[in-house]
């Protein structure tokens, strides 16, 4: 077994084939980082928003959370939309979706609605962009099946993985200045502003791989001989499988996908974490400006995105080196999910220094961890990778429905973050024993037939 994976797990650096498959790479990571930087809009504009719009802790969680409501329910009919139309048209035409929805919350304020009405307007709004941004992520997961071999998917996935914290590095201190500068509604409108001009990019440069002119058959036979799934969509235009209840059902059944689904949940805490209420944490828990937050939140999101690739490439190399991909992609997130639990001991220093450092240490530990897409890519169902991918990121996402909301009320009834930081760390404690307890050997998931 262990040879036949080395003889597929050829070195990068060696396939001198083509190099069409990291220009998709970089697109998709390039229209990532603009998803995670749309969700972390309220973030940043937060404080602006509470203000202006006479919100409390309470009516900001909610808001944080309307995101999460929408986008882990549309988490199993993105994925079957991508079954069968594709990721070109459903990816292309969920940006378009996003980018319009992320515009109109800087609109709000021009209205004169506050307290509870502009809470309801914005709940609405962070649910909608939710649900139409719902397909991005499994889309991801599809295409890295279909461009990339084995022993390169765990670096692609880590990539498109990474983009949340690049989104963090690029956009956070730029949303900072503008909230500053120029008023938190332009965080909206200019974020929306880039991602409807993103959208005209995708549907210029995207195709999938035996319809991509640009492909060379070299590269194409490297990766199809490598494991990637580059008939997918052919095989969906040509058949248009149709899948019953049982089949789907067992999508829910299996022991091995329900660990990888805990394993997301945990990380997916971990992020929304990060994403909402961390900019915050700073500027109300530790005394920063909203321009010392915006760098601030940069730093340890460089972190996330070095430990988020260095999982990727760490996983790729033990396979090269004839380890089973199983172990090879726990190992990581077993490491990374330890180091994430630390961000707890920021409950016990002072000094704003440490409590950067400890949040870096564990971005850098939750990059590490963040592997689950790479496995879902080894242990899809064949037939089933968006609609997996799907019930994936959608039980995963129930974390950020969960996390911001105890947050806020941990907040609201405590005065301190202490206890959230408590309820943020034992997540990777769980996490870890998703990967080593619940689940077994990560192997492709074989769905039996109806009947």
């Amino acid at each position: 077994m262990n040879a036949k994976i080395a003889s597929l797990a050829t070195p990068i650096a060696e396939a001198k084939v083509g190099r069409r498959r990291f220009v998709i790479l970089s697109l998709i990571f390039t229209v990532t980082v603009l998803n995670y930087a749309d969700r972390a809009t309220m973030s940043i504009a937060g404080t602006g928003v509470v203000k202006d719009l006479g919100l409390d802790p309470i009516m900001l969680g909610m808001i944080f959370s309307a995101f999460a409501w929408a986008y882990a329910l549309g988490q199993i009919p993105g994925g079957w939309l991508l079954d069968k139309f594709g990721a070109r048209r459903v990816y292309g035409c969920s940006l378009l979706l996003w980018s319009l929805f992320t515009l109109m919350q800087g609109t709000v304020g021009w209205f004169g609605i506050v307290g509870s009405s502009a809470a309801a307007t914005l709940f609405g709004m962070r649910f909608m962009l939710g649900l139409v941004e719902s397909p991005a992520f499994p889309a991801n997961n599809r295409i890295v099946s279909c461009w990339f071999p084995t022993s390169e998917r765990g670096t692609a996935s880590a990539l498109f993985n990474s983009a949340q914290y690049m989104a963090v590095v690029v956009f956070a201190p730029l949303m900072a200045w503008l909230t500053h500068a120029l008023g938190w509604e332009h965080v909206f409108l200019w974020m929306g502003a880039l991602g409807l001009v993103a959208t005209v990019f995708w549907f210029a440069l995207y195709r999938e791989p035996l319809s991509d002119p640009r492909l060379r058959d070299e590269e194409l036979a490297y990766m199809r001989e490598g494991g990637a799934l580059v008939d997918l969509e052919a095989t969906r235009k040509l058949t248009k499988p149709k899948l019953s209840f049982a089949e789907v059902a067992q999508l829910f059944t299996h022991r091995t996908l329900w660990a990888i689904y805990l394993g997301q949940y945990c990380i997916t805490a971990l992020t929304y974490f990060f994403i909402t209420w961390f900019p915050i944490y700073l500027i109300k828990g530790r005394g920063l400006t909203i321009m010392e937050a915006g760098w601030v939140a940069a730093l340890p999101a460089i972190c996330g995105f070095s430990g988020g690739v260095l999982g990727g490439v760490v996983s790729d190399y033990l396979i090269r080196k004839g380890m089973h991909p199983s172990r090879a992609r726990k190992t990581p997130f077993v490491i990374g999910m330890v180091l994430a639990a630390s961000l707890v001991s920021a409950n016990y220093v002072d000094a704003n220094w440490m409590v950067i450092a400890l949040m870096a240490l564990a971005f850098f530990g939750k990059g590490l961890a963040a592997v689950g897409w790479a496995v879902l890519s080894d242990t899809a169902p064949k037939g089933m990778v968006g609609l997996s991918g799907g019930v994936f990121n959608g039980i995963g996402n129930i974390a950020g429905i969960v996390t911001p909301v105890v947050i806020g009320f941990f907040v609201a009834s405590t005065g301190s973050f202490d206890m959230a930081l408590w309820f943020v760390a034992a997540h990777g404690v769980l996490g870890i024993f998703a990967y080593v307890v619940l689940a077994g050997r990560f192997e492709r998931v074989e769905i039996a037939p109806a009947g």
